[in-house]
């Protein structure tokens, strides 16, 4: 996947993780892992996240779906990618509507609308074309995600962001949960607000053109990595606006059309 990179090695690789491991450990973010592995270097970068991953599951937390990221033109090009990016979700991640994320949960947290969609069925066999994929969605969740990065700064390239499991944070999913058979997710207008002040608008186009391209994307990555994605599992499709940073005690609040509220708040 990367191009005219020399390998990096498994010690840099190591390196990297142990670097995020201790921000994540000491709720002080690191300097960015790019020195190790590369501003660019997607397998480098994949590397790191599937170690870390794999340490977070050995200590007791499952996989409850992904994440992706990179899905607007504007973000590919202020990292300099072409291409979207993913992380894991895990159990320990979700917060109920209207709940309250501990100040100390997540480290520099910002905040982004987005479409989420929960799997009915499989998606380890076959085309994986938006035709399956469509099928394969039992029902689609307006959701905030509450990213986080262990990166000082929010000083992020592609390596830096990917190492860090996409600079996943903390998601919230709204109730209202419809079939895409009454919803379009292209059509979808997004607005949220952080302490009542509209900060972040968009549309479900603005996602790779359609949010079920961005699953179609995924549901390919995560099938070539021998880790396909499975029923039941939550899929975070991308912002439809610009993310936004929260400060202790900020109220966010969002609508998607079509697929009702979702709300959370940060404790002070």
């Amino acid at each position: 996947m990367s191009q005219n990179h020399a390998a990096v090695g498994t010690d840099s690789i190591a390196a990297a993780a142990a670097r995020l491991r201790t921000a994540a450990a000491t709720g002080t973010p690191a300097a960015p892992v790019r020195d190790l592995i590369g501003r660019d270097d997607v397998e480098a970068a994949y590397a790191v996240q599937r170690l870390l991953t794999a340490e977070r599951i050995e200590a007791g937390a499952t996989v409850v779906g992904r994440k992706i990221g990179l899905t607007s033109t504007a973000v590919q090009q202020q990292l300099g990618v072409g291409q979207p990016d993913f992380g894991f979700l895990f159990d320990d991640m979700e917060y109920a509507d209207g709940s309250a994320v501990p100040a100390d949960a997540i480290l520099q947290p910002r905040v982004e609308a987005e479409i989420a969609f929960v799997l009915g069925a499989d998606l380890a066999e076959g085309s994986l074309d938006a035709a399956q994929v469509r099928a394969a969605i039992d029902h689609a969740v307006a959701a905030i995600e509450v990213c986080g990065s262990r990166v000082a700064g929010w000083d992020i390239s592609f390596g830096d962001t990917v190492a860090d499991n996409a600079s996943a944070g903390g998601y919230v999913l709204g109730t209202q949960r419809v079939p895409l058979s009454g919803f379009d997710p292209v059509a979808a207008e997004m607005a949220m607000t952080v302490d009542g002040e509209t900060v972040s608008t968009g549309s479900g186009a603005a996602c790779l053109g359609d949010p079920v391209n961005a699953v179609v994307w995924l549901a390919r990555q995560a099938r070539e990595l021998g880790e396909p994605l499975r029923a039941g599992q939550v899929v975070l499709s991308g912002a439809l606006g610009p993310m936004r940073p929260v400060a202790p005690g900020a109220a966010v609040h969002a609508t998607v059309t079509g697929l009702g509220t979702v709300s959370v708040t940060f404790s002070a």
